[in-house]
């Protein structure tokens, strides 16, 4: 099974220029949890999270108004594409502690892969999803101590 099998293919998107503010009315009103930053040429050049909301802005004392998404914004982004396997997309999400994959295809993005996709998708291995999040949520052993 192929990524584009059970991705979102309609990925609300911002550019590195727009607000944190009108980042999170997007999140908003198309009821997600992150929103992949695209350049003018739909190249993902980053990712906002509602923990990078948090976390970054509003913990930090930044004015949402004001700051624009590339300031909190994740700039090491890893992406798939229509065409990865899943198991291959499982394990980047493992590798990687990462819930949501971006789906680019020709450097634009075409959609989005999340954790909650591959656990709605009758064909895709409950024990791989379940060893995904287990590999997502684990503490770095080293860290732990």
């Amino acid at each position: 099974m192929k990524v584009k099998d059970c991705m979102c293919h309609n990925v609300a998107c911002v550019t590195p220029e727009s607000t944190v503010k009108d980042c999170a009315k997007i999140m908003c009103n198309n009821h997600v949890g992150c929103i992949p930053v695209c350049d003018n040429t739909e190249n993902v050049v980053g990712l906002v999270t509602d923990r990078d909301l948090i976390l970054r802005t509003i913990a930090c004392d930044k004015d949402v108004n004001n700051v624009p998404v590339s300031e909190i914004m994740t700039c090491k982004v890893c992406c798939c594409t229509p065409e990865t396997d899943i198991n291959q997309a499982e394990e980047l999400m493992s590798t990687n502690q990462i819930r949501r994959l971006p789906v680019v295809e020709n450097n634009k993005i075409v959609g989005i892969i999340t954790l909650g996709d591959l656990t709605k998708n009758q064909n895709v291995s409950t024990q791989g999803v379940c060893n995904t999040l287990e590999n997502i949520c684990k503490c770095d052993e080293k860290n732990a101590e």
